[in-house]
């Protein structure tokens, strides 16, 4: 009778204890650190990872992860100092360096991590400009993460970085900034034009005055040309010829010859046949024959005026003829 109490009470103890057991052993993982309140006293040590012990019912272990956390901003409206309405979003990076910090000093550290990580950006956005958003977000970035760590210190909680994620702009700002974008790639475009016309001038000069002093390199880069245009299909090749040629194969076609003789100073020039009015003029003034028919003083007319009507008649104005009917 005896054995079997004993045995019973051995049994008994056994479940208790191995009940005892497994409400008071905790297992913490590698990433995690566990804080203990013993009757609501935050107990100094911290259980770190594997195996640990509490006393139930009278010790509670709360688990804190220790890993980096990613936590995104949600994108935030503001308008920039130099009054651009724009919304930003970010993104947070932080870590628990002090697992009890993080649960005696603020109720839920993600959650104040997140409004303080969104106050921020939003001060951020109304101090700073537009070209500042857009091409300096580095040293944005490393004010964001000064602004949050500096509370979030208090909680146990440290930034590793904070990084601006998108800028989006209104519209009319895109269509404007794109409008410039284009005018200062056309001014630069133009001074690069510009100065290589300058540039090639001054070759071009240099050359000039190089073909000047040899003029050989005028004669071969003429060759050169022609050599290139005469590639070309379906073209008119016009090459300049010297006169001087044109001359003496002139002169080889005509062959040896008697030279022209040049006329005597004391020969004249040969005598022209006399023209109408002055044949008109010898043939009045020629004498009458003896034996021609003799006529009255009123039947006398002048010789001009007995010839035929389309004789030119004598004008005595010595610049030319005159015809008429009589």
């Amino acid at each position: 009778m005896m054995v079997e109490e004993l045995v019973t009470a051995g049994v008994s103890l056994a479940c208790v204890g191995g009940v005892y057991v497994m409400s008071a052993a905790r297992v913490v993982k590698q990433y995690e650190r566990g804080v203990v309140f013993r009757l609501g006293r935050l107990r100094s040590k911290v259980r770190g990872p594997g195996f640990t012990m509490i006393v139930p019912f009278v010790d509670r272990l709360q688990k804190v992860n220790m890993q980096i956390v990613t936590m995104p901003v949600p994108a935030q409206e503001g308008i920039t100092r130099d009054n651009v309405t724009v919304r930003v979003d970010a993104v947070v990076y932080f870590k628990v360096t002090s697992p009890a910090d993080a649960v005696v000093r603020v109720e839920d550290y993600r959650f104040a991590v997140s409004q303080m990580a969104q106050t921020s950006l939003r001060s951020i956005i109304g101090k700073s400009e537009l070209d500042d958003l857009l091409s300096d977000r580095e040293k944005l970035n490393q004010g964001l993460e000064l602004m949050i760590d500096s509370p979030a210190v208090e909680w146990g909680v440290s930034i590793d970085r904070v990084e601006i994620k998108d800028v989006s702009l209104p519209e009319t700002m895109k269509r404007s900034m794109a409008r410039q974008a284009e005018a200062d790639r056309e001014r630069r475009a133009r001074v690069i034009n510009a100065d290589a016309e300058l540039q090639a001038s001054k070759k071009l000069a240099e050359a000039a005055q190089e073909m000047a002093e040899t003029p050989s390199a005028l004669q071969l880069r003429l060759l050169q040309t022609v050599v290139a245009v005469a590639a070309e299909k379906n073209s008119t090749l016009v090459l300049p010829f010297p006169v001087e040629l044109l001359r003496f194969l002139e002169r080889a076609q005509q062959g040896p010859g008697p030279q022209p003789v040049a006329p005597q100073p004391s020969q004249s020039p040969p005598r022209q046949p006399p023209s109408v009015p002055q044949r008109l003029s010898e043939w009045a003034q020629r004498p009458v024959p003896e034996n021609a028919p003799q006529s009255s003083a009123d039947d006398r007319q002048p010789v001009q005026e007995q010839l035929p009507s389309r004789v030119p008649r004598l004008d005595p104005d010595p610049e030319g003829l005159s015809f008429g009917q009589d």
